[in-house]
């Protein structure tokens, strides 16, 4: 009789994960240099790199002229996938992000910075607390709620200025925005010599993934996601899991078959710590399917 496949917590995904990973090693080219993020809604971030693996965040919601909480020091990664494009990560959120028991959710930001052309995208995600993990599949759809407690609030915005109008806006670069490009492709990602998993994008919601080879081999589900078109090629994606508390957030570059990104979760099922560990990958397409219209 076959064993029946385990899923795991995000801290022994990432044990697993760690060993000789295909991730990006961190480059230095963003030290000592500070970006205004302009956001659609109005809010800004600015981000100083105050080190070679340090940030400081300062936030201004949309209609605000002062700063909504005080400058913060982040230790954070910072890898670039492509030339002039930087994906940038550490633990932390604003402070008004809170649980259904009024407590800091557990959260993480990741940026994505263009800055040839001075275009940005931010990911916040926050894991659900242990009673709303606890909440079943029926409970939350008989609530209206989405199956995953995770959640991901998406920003696209300008690095240095506000979004222009009229003539010169049709002149700017059009902010990052979903796609659905990668939506029929079966890709396969081999982080490390051992850990192998298969990609298949179903729609503009959803996505399906099994464990080919690794500490979840056999392991498979269809989870929730988000696709954003960064540039010719190059994806911003994330995927918010609902069985384990799980926030993934990868670059997909498909012209050099490269991925680099992180996972969010909690160390183990005592919801007591953090995981928040980089994994990279690489990347083939296995084939495409088209649906006839």
């Amino acid at each position: 009789m076959m064993s029946q496949p385990v899923f795991i917590q995000v801290g022994a995904l990432a044990e697993g994960f760690a060993p000789a990973s295909h991730i990006l090693q961190p480059v230095s080219d963003l030290e000592g240099r500070t970006f205004a993020l302009h956001y659609e809604d109005g809010s800004v971030d600015s981000l100083r790199f105050s080190g070679p693996d340090s940030v400081e965040v300062e936030r201004t919601l949309a209609g605000s002229a002062t700063p909504a909480q005080p400058r913060e020091r982040h230790a954070c990664r910072v890898t670039s996938v492509r030339d002039g494009i930087y994906f940038v990560d550490y633990v932390g959120a604003d402070e008004h992000l809170l649980d259904d028991e009024g407590k800091p959710c557990p959260a993480a930001t990741s940026y994505v910075l263009d800055v040839r052309r001075r275009l940005c995208t931010a990911v916040t995600g926050t894991l659900p607390s242990e009673a709303q993990t606890h909440i079943d599949a029926f409970t939350r759809v008989e609530r209206g709620l989405e199956l995953t407690g995770v959640q991901a609030q998406l920003r696209h915005g300008r690095i240095g200025a506000p979004a222009a109008a009229g003539e010169a806006a049709r002149a700017q670069a059009p902010l990052h925005a979903p796609t659905r490009e990668l939506i029929g492709m079966r890709n396969l990602y081999t982080y490390s010599a051992t850990e192998r998993y298969e990609h298949i994008y179903l729609n503009d919601n959803f996505y399906a993934w099994q464990c080919l080879s690794g500490v979840e081999a056999g392991l498979a589900d269809v989870d929730r996601c988000h696709m954003i078109a960064i540039d010719a090629k190059l994806y911003l994606f994330v995927w918010r899991e609902k069985i384990v508390p799980t926030l993934g957030v990868v670059m997909i570059d498909l012209e050099r078959m490269k991925t680099d990104g992180k996972i969010f979760g909690y160390q183990g099922s005592r919801f007591d710590a953090l995981s928040n560990f980089p994994m990279g990958a690489r990347a083939q397409v296995l084939n495409v399917t088209r649906y006839p219209s």
